[in-house]
């Protein structure tokens, strides 16, 4: 059952919403456009405010999902957070669209809602005040992401070796920000 869990998490991750967004509304690809990302951030960028709140939801929902339905079955949370970690490696390299996925940010602050609220609650008030601050998606991103471990650890020490991993994933996705943001070249909005 962990493993058929594992699949369906990672098929659903593989939905990219900007891009189904995108062509229901008639709009570019996002990989094509904009930042070439297929997330919130670009969405709001190329296709404005409405199909990039949809694009967060969507994205937050199939993060979300698996974990409920992993904890429905009875699984501990150490379990719920790799059934949640296909989830975002789904939207990183999603089969439905030749492997070429987002940065997986709003997908694993749904997969952390799941598992441990106040870590999610603590993620998306660091992203939000990073961003405020600095105008940067990515910088927020890779601010938000780590600062959830030592929450997690102390109280859901299960789930820390699987949100480390989701770190690396995160970090990883976002080296090409880290370039341009040490570089002084990032975008802003």
């Amino acid at each position: 059952m962990f493993w058929l869990l594992v699949l369906l998490a990672y098929l659903l991750g593989s939905l990219s919403f900007a891009i189904l967004l995108s062509h229901l509304s008639g709009g570019p690809d996002p990989r094509a456009t904009g930042s070439g990302n297929p997330g919130a951030t670009n969405m709001l960028r190329v296709a404005g405010r409405k199909l990039a709140i949809l694009t967060l939801l969507g994205d937050l929902l199939k993060g979300l999902l698996p974990v409920l339905i992993a904890r429905g079955v009875g699984y501990d949370i150490q379990h719920q957070a790799w059934i949640g970690i296909a989830a975002v490696i789904g939207h990183l390299f999603p089969l439905y669209f030749h492997f070429r996925g987002g940065k997986g940010v709003a997908t694993a602050a749904g997969m952390l809602l799941g598992l441990y609220p106040p870590a999610a609650l603590l993620a998306i008030a660091a992203w939000a005040l990073t961003f405020h601050l600095t105008r940067t998606s990515s910088l927020a991103a890779l601010i938000a992401t780590p600062l959830t471990l030592p929450l997690l650890a102390w109280q859901q020490p299960l789930a820390l070796l699987p949100m480390c991993v989701l770190t690396l994933l995160i970090v990883w996705r976002h080296r090409g920000n880290l370039r341009d943001l040490f570089a002084g070249r990032e975008r802003h909005f």
